[in-house]
């Protein structure tokens, strides 16, 4: 199965960090994030993995290759960020018609893949328990490990890390080339039954702030 890591945004929340660095180079401890979240997916068994890149793109592929020079890892050059799920759009001839893993450069993260199925009809997300910054969550999980969203509150928030079916982008038409996957792809299939999730309660940080990056450090060093 291939992985594909989104890794072309802005980082604009954690500028001005991000001004001359790409936020998937951003470290926590001795390795970057992008790093960290490859070197897991390698333990995990992936062996091809499929990389978008945008904002200092030059600085992302020179540090990926110089990491990892024998392992089968390919580019989707955007010109300017397509969103989640403009990048993956555009990747789509890279990553082929069968269902592939995809990761958020951004986490940092203990989740473990073992539970997620081979298989999806459209989509199968991994929730995790809301954190301070996303206290209403993004889905609950009804009967059957269903996903449904409710008005308020929702019991989990999207770990940034699912199971996707290329059908999904394949068999619709898209208005814009720039586009998030949660709103622009996902309800269709949510609200028809598709969409899938299971719950993990392993560690997990959205590193999308200043103050979480130096969370996600601090735990770092206390747990070495």
């Amino acid at each position: 199965m291939k992985a594909m890591i989104l890794a072309a945004g802005y980082g604009k929340r954690l500028l001005p960090l991000t001004k001359d660095t790409p936020k998937p180079l951003l470290k926590v401890g001795n390795k970057t994030l992008i790093e960290r979240n490859i070197n897991n997916l390698i333990k995990s068994g992936f062996s091809e993995i499929v990389i978008n890149v945008s904002h200092l793109s030059k600085l992302v592929e020179g540090h990926v290759k110089e990491k990892f020079p024998k392992n089968n890892i390919s580019f989707s050059f955007e010109e300017r960020p397509l969103g989640t799920g403009g990048g993956v759009l555009k990747a789509l001839n890279i990553l082929g018609s069968e269902p592939f893993l995809l990761i958020n450069s951004d986490i940092y993260h203990c989740i473990s893949f073992t539970n997620m199925p081979k298989k999806t009809e459209a989509a199968h997300l991994i929730g995790v328990p809301n954190p301070d910054h996303n206290r209403n969550g993004d889905f609950s999980i009804k009967n059957e490990n269903m996903v449904e969203v409710q008005d308020g509150l929702n019991e989990l928030t999207w770990s940034g890390i699912s199971l996707i079916n290329p059908i999904i982008f394949n068999e619709n038409v898209f208005d814009v080339e720039s586009f998030n996957i949660w709103k622009g792809v996902l309800p269709k299939y949510i609200n028809n039954g598709k969409v899938t999730a299971h719950k993990s309660s392993e560690f997990w940080i959205d590193v999308g702030t200043q103050d979480r990056l130096k969370l996600a450090n601090t735990l770092h060093n206390e747990e070495n």
